[in-house]
């Protein structure tokens, strides 16, 4: 499973997201993931509305397996629904 969060510097959803993965990553040996600054790689709002198939207003925007789950909030429920990624499990 891998997981890519399109994020930006100073952004605290986007740390959240970040934190959430590593400790996914930690505890689930097929979790891997990818932050990709978009300040950094020159990726614009356009670029991520293209990828998500919709428009999207805020970061961070993040992909599972190339399948758009939508911000934090929307990750955090999308892992509570897939229990064996629980990380408490």
């Amino acid at each position: 499973m891998i997981t890519v969060i399109f994020g930006r510097p100073g952004c605290p959803y986007c740390v959240r997201a970040k934190a959430l993965a590593e400790e996914l990553s930690d505890s689930h040996s097929d979790f891997e993931f990818r932050y990709v600054d978009i300040h950094a790689e020159g990726i614009t709002k356009a670029d991520l509305q293209q990828a998500a198939g919709k428009p999207v207003d805020t970061v961070p925007q993040i992909f599972v397996d190339k399948q758009h789950i939508g911000g934090f909030t929307d990750f955090a429920a999308w892992v509570e629904q897939h229990p064996v990624l629980s990380p408490a499990s």
